[in-house]
């Protein structure tokens, strides 16, 4: 398995990538979530890496992070409707941290909102992936600075990113955000208190 590969980035858009790595360009299909963080051309970049292979192809994606390559290939190995791409598009709509904390809590409702995941794709998910999930990715995780943070606290937590991913922020800026503003104000604030000081 090829388990990372670095090379120049001379190409990137939202969903995919080029590395040059001795004179070849390696195409590296990647969640947007990687593209916002990935240098600027011309510079060296380095992905975790998962290679599918079909009849027909091979095709390598690529993750900024261990941890967003490691819940890919569990979206995809475990989980019946859920492939590749279907996979790749659910992890550039949120962070992998929102995504794991949704699983954890069982919000159905959150899932629902990433293309191509219906409520029942939803459900499957986190019957299939709700005990894989690491403790660190509970609400306490999420609020760090914030206290003791309660399921409604988790909710208000949840909501106010989904309304920044809706207002146009990237999925890990949203994410950023309302951690920072819950660990400001306390695990207490409304959704509509931590959407204003993310704003503000």
């Amino acid at each position: 398995m090829i388990a990372t590969i670095e090379g120049v980035l001379t190409e990137v858009a939202p969903l995919a990538a080029v590395l040059e790595i001795n004179g070849l360009g390696y195409e590296v299909l990647i969640p947007v979530t990687t593209a916002e963080k990935l240098p600027s051309l011309g510079k060296q970049a380095k992905l975790f890496t998962k290679v599918v292979y079909r009849d027909d192809s091979q095709t390598i994606y690529g993750f900024h992070n261990r941890e967003d390559r490691e819940f890919f290939v569990l979206l995809v190995e475990k989980v019946s409707g859920v492939g590749p791409r279907i996979a790749l598009s659910i992890l550039s709509k949120m962070s992998v941290r929102i995504l794991k904390s949704a699983i954890a809590a069982s919000d159905t409702a959150l899932l629902a909102k990433c293309p191509g995941i219906g409520k029942k794709t939803a459900e499957r998910i986190i019957i299939e992936l709700k005990d894989k999930v690491a403790p660190a990715t509970t609400v306490g995780a999420l609020a760090v600075g914030a206290g003791a943070a309660t399921p409604a606290a988790y909710k208000n937590l949840q909501d106010a990113a989904a309304a920044l991913m809706t207002l146009g922020y990237k999925a890990s800026s949203a994410d950023k955000a309302v951690r920072a503003a819950m660990g400001k104000i306390g695990s207490e604030a409304t959704t509509e208190e931590l959407i204003k000081a993310a704003l503000g």
